[in-house]
């Protein structure tokens, strides 16, 4: 499936998922209708494409650093 024919993304504010216990917040992302939700380390090598339905998490210590749609 194509990025065209998929849903948009949930409305949702990644900020507020900064500062959450990494499994709290995919638990609360996956509730809110987020299909992917992908956990990445600081400094970690990743492919950039953009998903539509993905949430990332900058993750470290078990803590969300960041987070971006894509």
């Amino acid at each position: 499936m194509d990025n065209a024919s998929m849903p948009p993304n949930p409305q949702d504010d990644c900020e507020e998922y900064v500062g959450m216990a990494a499994a709290e917040a995919e638990s609360l992302a996956r509730g809110r209708g987020w299909t992917t939700v992908r956990a990445v380390a600081p400094g970690a090598i990743i492919t950039m494409e953009y998903l539509a339905g993905r949430l990332n998490f900058e993750v470290k210590d078990g803590t969300v650093l960041r987070c971006w749609q894509g």
